[in-house]
This record gives structure tokens, C-alpha cells and sequence, in this order.
């Protein structure tokens, strides 16, 4: 491990701190256990996890939706732009907010990660499936450190556990969130408001919960309208209200307006049955997920007469400028989905040998996004646009698991398949809002499909001591690649790509002492090319063309070094890693076609990045009413070869800042009463491979941002619970890409009974 040597000092002096953690360990349980889709334990225990309950969410977080529970946890930013976002990928130690194939997401067997895509757009996790009201816990494995799991899991695996009733059980929520925005010319309060119910019950073997949750939600802007500062003299239509600023680049631009502003009303219901047999628990689950997202544009330029500008040729400050019809009118859309997701589990009783089945379904039954092609404000009311439909998109996953204990072994197994369909059609409209679609204009569909067998052994073999070795051995292949488009030109059957991979891991285990545990551990991992990776599509000119449909899979080979002290009141946890990814696939501009300077943005594979850092956890109760925790990450993430693009080497990995931490304070006054006081900062990261977007205060950079939030929560009695808060309390202003929520109050009152 000649790779930490720089570490190393710092790994002695975390084995002199003072204590912090929750329990004491003990010699026959060294490797920590995760628990993993299902109400019981997981079926074999893996390395390293963080967790959250739902009661500490309920005290310390102001958890609109379910991936705000994730808000605190190390190394941890979930992209949510707004409330109801449906466009919020995870970023973890090693992967920033644009890999959102880096992590692994499930919910009582599901897969919510979506595994058609590798960006943190359409491919972002589905987590409005799973109401925050259902939810019992969150755990949380960093790194691919667990044979159990696919390449997904090189950033992180998330599991999300739903609860049971144990008898008759009825709940009601009512939320209500105010965000004051002010940016630019852009001033107004954007409001949310959720109401969630749920009613479960037990009868002998059978339990059931129906619940249902209702979000709607108007959020701040997600985009800005710019245009690059002119030099040609004015002389057309004279227009006020545009603000001077600097793109990413440092490159002089004029804001004219904002868009993306969306009003999402969301609609969440979730059947889940089960029946204990004597051979163990039959489960179901069905979730429905319904959506309907209308976003709108405000123009900040006004003529002679006050009216909006919307397009055109205009004057500004003396200035010649042309609006395209587009500039507007593309952050302006209405989009229809409804999805649902299915998972059906057998699992056996426990005792020296169990085992459990699993199956998952997730489909887009109709999913419809409609875009006008007129400039506004007359689209607004009709008129020529487009269809993209991902209608009969989705994936299923089958495993089956099984652990047999012996003493001091622990032997744990399983055979796992997995399809993705990607299936996405754009349809010209007369009528953007009205009409029915028309004639097809371009098609991208495809499948990938993975079988795979994994192994891992657990073996105490000192008193002391344990080690795990493991293994997975997966076929993968994608096929019935196709592309269309009816302008530019384009009918390809793409071809059949095949491949067979082997991704070994190892942990060892030590404890010195019942209160210090010390762990070094190493994942490989293949992440295969999504379907949408591999059938991207570019516009050269009149030429539309596919880059690359034989991308190779990311190889990643992932080292950690662990030291955790726990005691009854507090735990301290220093963890140095080290992520060594080849063939890293990132979207980067190169040449595309031969002889060419003129370069373009697509997915690529990059020869090597490198990723080293340190991670410290904390946590310590300094009274019996006053806790304290925190998280500190420091990331060291380099591009070190790419040979398609000389100007990325040596320069940071984009969208991974170098530092982050959380800290939280929470006081108990009174058994009913918590008062929190949190924080999250990171520091600023590039969004280019070549590191030329010095400028991240500004839309499309990625900001460096200091976020306080405070949360009170009072239960009245047995049944009813109040709670409010303020997110953003010192109303920082930062940029992820997109402008980000502004200070924001939220009120809650929950009946449980």
C-alpha cells in the first residue's frame, strides 16, 4: 500500500484522538454490517457504511423529500435543485454531479439509480418513488469494496429500507416550504406545499401499507438566458433591462432573462404486502410515480413601451443584438410522466444458512416532454414544437442470495441479471400544447443486459483478526443499437459489443482494542457504457454521426484505510482513499472527424484519473442533551492520461471540489423537543476537463457555497409532531450549474398513530 505512504503520518496521529463513537465493538463482529433492501438484515455482511433513521431525519433535517435525508452523510451531495427536482443525481467522494452511474440507488429491492445513462439529466435516480413518510432507514456503502454489487457501486451504494407495520398503524402529513428569490431581475417567493397519508396494518402472517403523497411545488429559475457581450453598433429595436456579467470562462456576457422556472405537481402511491411463511417472508411492493412539470421564462428586457422582448433583433446600450426564437423558448416545457416500479421478494427465516430471491421492475409507462419551437410570447399560446417521448423505457433486475455461518466463517453467494431498454422518439408537433404528434424526426433506442455470479468469504481467523475475500464475474453485452434522424440524415444499426470481466475484492480487519477497530480494504469494479453513452448522437454540419458506439468499460481499483474508535458516547472515524479509474467515460470536446480542428462534446473514454484523499467522521455526545457531529473530505482527483485531449492532463477532474464538510449541532432541552443547528460547505470545482472556466460564480459554474440550516421539532404527545425550520438561514447565493434555492422556511405538522 505504498500509495498511502503520504497519509501515513496522519493515519498514526487519528490512533491517538480522543474517543467519539456510539458502541463498543466487538471481536466476532469487527466488519460493520449494512442492511439492504429488505425489512431484516442483509443476507451478507459487507465493509464500511453510514447511516441515518428516520427519527434522527424527523429531529435534525428539514426532509421535503426522501433524498434530503441524505444531506449530512460524508462525502455526500445529492444535486436538487428545487423541491420535487426530478434531475438530482448523488455525487460521492470520488464522482461529481455529471456520473450518476457511479452510484447504486435501491428501495426495498428497486432500482431507482437509472442505468439508461450517465448524466444528471434523464439519467438522474427516481427517488420521488419512495415517500419520505415511508421511509425507515438510509445506509449508505462507499465504494465498490462489496462483491455483491456491480460496477455501480464504484461512488456509492444506497439502500433505502421501508418499514412494516406491526399493527393497525395510520399517518398524515402536511408540509408547506417559501423560497424569496432574488437574483438579477428576478425577485418572488416560490412556494411548495405537500400533503402525505399512509394507513398499514397486521393480521397474523399478512401485514399491508397503502400510502399516497401529493407534492406541488414552484421553484426558482434554473437557467439564464444569456448572450455574448456585442461589439457591433446598435441601430435596431432599443431595449432596457439587461445585466452585464462574465460566463464561466471569463468571457464578457448580458443576462436577458431566466427560464427553467418550473411548477412540478407530483403524485406518489405505494402499495407493499407481505405474508411470513414458515420458511420465511413473501414480499411485493408497487410504487406509482405520476408527474406533471410546466415550465416557464421571464424576459428582463423591455422596449419603449414596456412590453417584453422576447427575440428579435434589439439594441442594447448602444449595442446590435439577435435573439434566436430558441434562446427562450427551450427553457419553456410541459412533461408528463407516469412510472412504475415493482419488486417481488422471497426471504428465508433465519439460521445458519439463508437465503433470499429478489426480482424488480421499473418502466415508464408514459413519459412526454413537450418543447414549442416559436419564440415566446407567442408560444405561449401554441404553435409549432416537438415531442420527445421515452415511453416503454426501463429496466429489471433478478438475484438470488444466500450466507451459510460457521463459526468463523461466514460464506455468502449469489447469481444476479439485470436489463436496461432505452427507448427515446422525437416527433415534430403543429401544436406544441394541443396537438397530436407528427412525424418522426429522430430515434435512439437500444439494450444492455449483465448476468453475473459473485462470491465473498468472511473468515475469522484470530480472535482479533478477520478477513474477506471476494469476487465477481460478470457477461455483459449491449445490442439492438439503432439511430435516426430524419434531417440530418441518419439510419444505423448499431453494433452487437460483448464483454467478460472480473472484479476481485479483499478487506482485512484489526482490533486492537474493544474500542478501536482498523481496516484496510480494495474493490475492483467495470462500470459498462450506459445505452445512451453508447448512442449519443452529434451534429457535424449537414452530417449527423455517432462518435463511438464501441466505447470500453471504466475499470476502477478502489484502496482504503480505515481507523474507527467508538465508545458509549461518541465515535471518530478517519478513512484515506485512493480511486485509480482507467478509461474513465467523460464528456469532453475533441476532433470528430478526420483532419478536422473543429471539436466537439461527447463521451469519451480517458485513459486515467486518479482520485486521493482523506475522509473524517465524528460524532460525540458532549451532555445528555447536547450532541455534536461532523464530516470533513479532502479529494485530490486528477487527470493524469488522455490522449485525445492533450490540455486535460494534469488538470482537476471536473465537478469533484478538493474540499467538504458538514457539522451539526442538535440540543435537547426537553425529551419532546430538538433544536438543530447544521452547516455544508464545499469548496468550488471546474465544470471543463481543461480546468478554463476560472469564473464559478456565475450560471454554468459550480460555486463554492457555505449553507447553514436550522430545524426545530417538538412532539406534542404520543401522536402529533410539529416542525419548523429555515434552509439557506444566511441565504448564500451559489451556482451549480444552476442558480441554487435561496433562504427558505419550512412548516411542518405529522399525526402517527
Amino acid at each position: 500500500m505504498a500509495l498511502f505512504r503520504p497519509f501515513m503520518g496522519v493515519f498514526c496521529v487519528s490512533t491517538l484522538m480522543a474517543p467519539a463513537a456510539a458502541q463498543t465493538i466487538v471481536a466476532a463482529d469487527i466488519l460493520p454490517e449494512t442492511v439492504v433492501v429488505t425489512d431484516e438484515r442483509s443476507v451478507n455482511t459487507i465493509p464500511d457504511s453510514e447511516s441515518i433513521t428516520a427519527a434522527e431525519a424527523s429531529d435534525t433535517i428539514n426532509a421535503v423529500d426522501t433524498e434530503d435525508m441524505l444531506r449530512y452523510l460524508p462525502s455526500l451531495l445529492v444535486r436538487k435543485r428545487h423541491y420535487g427536482d426530478t434531475q438530482d443525481p448523488i455525487a460521492t467522494r470520488t464522482s461529481g454531479v455529471g456520473a450518476s452511474a457511479h452510484s447504486l440507488i435501491y428501495a426495498d429491492g428497486i432500482l431507482l439509480s437509472s442505468p439508461i445513462g450517465n448524466n444528471n439529466s434523464t439519467a438522474s435516480p427516481h427517488w420521488g418513488l419512495v415517500a419520505p413518510e415511508d421511509v425507515a432507514a438510509i445506509d449508505v456503502l462507499y465504494g465498490p469494496f462489496a462483491a455483491e454489487y456491480a460496477g455501480g457501486s464504484i461512488g456509492a451504494v444506497v439502500n433505502i429500507t421501508t418499514a412494516m407495520p406491526q399493527h393497525f398503524t395510520v399517518y398524515a402529513d402536511a408540509l408547506f416550504a417559501a423560497q424569496h428569490f432574488d437574483q438579477y431581475a428576478t425577485e418572488n417567493t416560490y412556494g411548495t406545499w405537500q400533503l402525505a397519508g399512509g394507513i398499514g396494518d397486521r393480521d397474523g402472517a399478512f401485514s399491508w401499507r397503502l400510502s399516497a403523497n401529493h407534492l406541488d411545488s414552484t421553484g426558482q429559475p434554473l437557467g439564464y438566458v444569456t448572450l455574448p457581450r456585442s461589439s457591433a453598433p446598435g441601430g435596431s429595436l432599443a431595449v432596457t433591462g439587461a445585466f452585464n456579467d462574465s460566463n464561466r470562462s471569463g468571457m464578457p456576457i448580458v443576462e436577458i432573462g431566466a427560464n427553467g422556472i418550473e411548477h412540478q405537481v407530483e403524485d406518489t402511491d405505494t402499495l407493499k404486502l407481505a405474508y411470513d411463511f414458515p420458511l420465511g417472508r413473501l414480499a411485493y411492493t408497487a410504487s406509482v410515480f405520476r408527474q406533471t412539470d410546466d415550465a416557464s421564462a421571464q424576459s428582463y428586457l423591455r422596449d419603449g413601451a414596456g412590453a417584453a422582448v422576447y427575440s428579435g433583433t434589439v439594441d442594447i446600450a448602444g449595442y446590435n443584438y439577435a435573439i434566436p426564437a430558441s434562446a427562450f423558448s427551450n427553457g419553456v416545457y410541459d412533461w408528463q410522466q407516469t412510472h412504475l416500479a415493482q419488486g417481488l421478494s422471497f426471504r428465508s427465516t433465519p439460521g445458519a444458512f439463508e437465503w433470499q430471491l429478489i426480482g424488480s421492475d421499473y418502466a415508464y409507462l408514459d413519459d412526454n416532454q413537450h418543447v414549442p419551437s416559436l419564440a415566446l410570447p407567442g408560444a405561449a399560446a401554441g404553435g409549432a414544437g416537438s415531442l420527445t417521448r421515452l415511453t416503454g423505457t426501463g429496466w429489471y433486475t433478478l438475484d438470488a442470495k444466500g450466507v451459510w455461518r460457521d463459526g468463523a466463517n461466514e460464506l455468502s453467494f449469489g447469481l444476479h441479471r439485470d436489463q436496461e431498454i432505452f427507448a427515446q422518439a422525437k416527433f415534430a408537433m403543429q401544436d406544441w400544447i394541443s396537438a397530436d404528434a407528427g412525424a418522426l424526426t429522430s430515434q435512439a433506442k437500444g439494450r444492455t443486459a449483465t448476468d453475473a455470479a459473485w462470491l465473498q468469504d468472511i473468515w475469522q481467523f484470530a480472535p482479533r483478526l478477520k478477513a474477506m475475500l471476494g469476487g465477481r464475474l460478470e457477461d455483459w453485452r449491449a445490442y439492438d443499437g439503432f439511430n435516426y434522424s430524419a434531417s440530418p440524415a441518419l439510419n444505423v444499426l448499431q453494433p452487437k459489443i460483448t464483454g467478460h470481466f472480473f472484479s476481485p475484492k479483499a478487506q482485512l480487519a484489526w482490533q486492537p482494542r474493544t474500542d478501536w477497530s482498523l481496516t484496510a480494504s480494495y474493490g475492483s469494479a467495470w462500470r459498462m457504457p450506459t445505452v445512451t453513452e453508447l448512442y449519443q448522437t452529434i451534429t457535424t454540419g449537414t452530417v449527423l454521426t455517432v462518435p463511438n458506439p464501441r466505447l470500453k468499460p471504466e475499470h476502477a481499483n478502489s484502496y482504503e484505510l480505515a481507523a474507527e474508535r467508538k465508545t458509549a458516547d461518541g465515535r471518530i472515524r478517519l478513512s484515506l482513499f485512493e480511486e485509480d479509474l482507467n478509461d474513465a467515460l467523460i464528456s469532453q470536446s475533441a476532433p470528430l472527424l478526420a483532419d478536422s480542428s473543429t471539436l466537439y462534446s461527447y463521451v469519451q473514454n480517458i485513459a486515467q484519473v486518479r482520485s486521493r484523499g482523506l475522509e473524517v467522521v465524528a460524532q460525540q455526545a458532549v451532555a445528555p442533551t447536547f450532541e455534536l457531529s461532523g464530516t470533513l473530505t479532502f479529494v485530490d482527483s486528477h487527470i493524469l492520461k488522455d490522449g485525445a485531449f492533450t490540455a486535460a492532463v494534469g488538470k482537476y477532474t471536473p465537478q469533484i471540489p478538493r474540499w467538504r464538510a458538514t457539522a451539526m449541532a442538535t440540543w435537547r432541552p426537553q425529551e419532546r423537543l430538538a433544536l438543530t443547528l447544521a452547516a455544508r460547505y464545499s469548496d468550488r470545482s471546474f465544470a471543463t476537463i481543461d480546468n478554463s472556466d476560472p469564473v464559478s460564480h456565475t450560471y454554468q459554474g459550480f460555486d463554492s457555497y457555505l449553507v447553514f440550516d436550522v430545524r426545530a421539532h417538538y412532539r406534542l404527545d404520543r401522536d402529533w409532531s410539529i416542525a419548523t425550520g429555515i434552509d439557506n438561514l444566511g441565504n448564500d447565493k451559489y451556482y451549480l450549474y444552476h442558480p441554487f434555492p435561496q433562504r427558505t422556511l419550512v412548516m411542518e405538522v405529522h399525526y402517527a398513530q
